[in-house]
């Protein structure tokens, strides 16, 4: 919640208040009060602009401005109760607060960030019926910087003004201030100074998720000296604003078979994938800031969350240019499980009995595992649920997370998660990006409540062996 919003909110429930407790006491200055409180809400929407919100502090600001009734007790102890819930609602609307608050990157280095939106010719766009119409993917890149939070900021999510109607779970019209969200990281901040150039890695969200929600994990791994491309997949997304400008929702195409559609989407996202490697080894189509040399674009790290994560280990198991892959609570599609990966591996779980994983992703990581021939690790973080790696609990307020919380678990907090999951995962990438240990055992061991360690590699002929924590069975 902004400074103007909580003035409102404050002076709004201080005159309703008054009307409540003392409605025969100075009625001319509470109603100049309310006059005073009009202007004030004015000048909010003025500054912040409109909100769902609000709606109850108006009504409640127009209530409070009412003479006490004198007749009638049936017909005071109505207005009181009606005054009461008015209040109570005015209060309970900000659990979903109009402007969620993010919290800063960690790091040792400030965040830089800049979007770039490119068409891939070669391909058609499955999710339209026009021939003509070529695939878009969307990167946006979270780097390092000197500089601190401050300068200009790009909006949090896409279509600002041209929200979809509906955004995953919420109505559209419910986003319209979360262009104000403070991402902590600077529009076009010029890149870091480094002798050698800065490790990439590309990140694929969960199905159906803008890339935004993950604006608070990007950002820390920004923070901790990796450049970081956090896709869309334009119409798998919740919005997605494509290349020519065009902002669009979901659509799914499913198959008479569901079964069928989630391998296909998964291959799609790893073609999406393996088009943004390509982009960026042509430094035209980068910024001066990143071009140059100044990032490593010969080899990549590409992880993901969820549906994400799956097409990240698919992606290392097609392109050699993929010289680490981290599934973050995904679910293997297709032959994924099947396929035999020889290069470093993590993947970082939720709590399973906070997220209750299904048969699907317990026995499909399992088989995928066993198959493992490179340095591979397996880690769950207890009392996180799945969406504790995004910034989703964050647009509840505190009360309402943990109310959340105690619903659906999640109680180590996204803040917390989102901090052990940079941690783990810039450990386990410092290796295969930058030949330095990060020593992945050591770094997860300070977070009480991470089980788990690397997985054995089996000699020759042999299988993998089941991880020996039974919690991660």
């Amino acid at each position: 919640m902004l400074i103007p919003d909580l003035i409102l909110m404050a002076m709004v429930l201080a005159l309703a208040a008054w009307r409540l407790f003392a409605p025969g006491c100075r009625p001319r200055l509470r109603r100049a009060g309310v006059g005073l409180g009009l202007l004030l809400a004015a000048g909010q929407w003025a500054l912040c602009g409109f909100t769902w919100q609000s709606l109850p502090a108006w009504l409640l600001l127009a209530l409070s401005a009412l003479p006490p009734v004198r007749t009638g007790m049936v017909l005071r102890w109505t207005g009181r109760l009606g005054l009461v819930a008015v209040a109570a609602a005015c209060l309970g609307v900000w659990i979903l607060p109009a402007v969620p608050k993010l919290p800063a990157p960690d790091g040792r280095y400030g965040v830089g960030t800049e979007i770039y939106r490119w068409t891939d010719a070669s391909r058609d766009e499955p999710h339209t019926a026009d021939p003509n119409d070529r695939r878009g993917v969307i990167a946006q890149a979270w780097y390092p910087t000197n500089g601190r939070d401050g300068g200009a900021r790009l909006p949090y999510i896409d279509g600002i003004g041209q929200m979809p109607a509906q955004v995953s779970v919420m109505p559209g019209f419910m986003l319209g201030r979360d262009g104000q969200i403070n991402t902590h990281a600077m529009a076009a901040a010029p890149l870091a100074p480094r002798n050698r150039p800065w490790p990439v890695v590309i990140f694929s969200p969960g199905y159906g998720a803008p890339r935004a929600v993950y604006t608070g994990l990007a950002s820390r791994l920004a923070s901790r000296g990796f450049v970081v491309f956090v896709l869309d997949h334009p119409y798998e997304a919740a919005v997605t604003q494509l290349p020519d400008g065009r902002v669009v929702g979901m659509r799914e195409v499913f198959p008479p078979d569901r079964r069928q559609y989630m391998p296909q989407q998964q291959a799609l996202r790893t073609a999406d994938i393996r088009f943004v490697i390509d982009q960026l080894a042509r430094p035209e189509v980068l910024s001066p800031r990143l071009r140059g040399g100044r990032i490593e674009v010969s080899k990549v790290a590409v992880i993901g969350h969820s549906f994400g994560g799956a097409a990240s280990a698919m992606a290392m198991s097609e392109d050699p240019r993929v010289v680490a892959a981290a599934n973050i609570d995904g679910t293997p599609y297709g032959d994924l499980p099947e396929r035999r990966l020889t290069r470093p591996f993590l993947l970082l779980q939720s709590d399973r009995a906070e997220t209750h994983h299904s048969k699907l992703f317990v026995d499909g990581n399992a088989r995928l595992l066993a198959r493992m021939t490179g340095p591979t690790f397996h880690y769950e973080i207890g009392r996180a649920n799945h969406y504790s790696f995004t910034d989703a609990p964050f647009f509840f307020a505190p009360p309402g997370r943990w109310l959340l919380a105690r619903v659906m678990g999640g109680g180590r907090g996204p803040a917390a998660t989102q901090q052990a999951t940079a941690d783990i995962l810039a450990a386990f990438l410092s290796g295969p990006l930058t030949g330095v240990d990060g020593d992945v055992p050591e770094v997860a061991g300070r977070y009480q409540g991470v089980a788990g360690g690397p997985v054995p590699t089996p000699s020759p002929g042999a299988k993998r062996p089941p991880p020996q924590d039974r919690r991660l069975r």
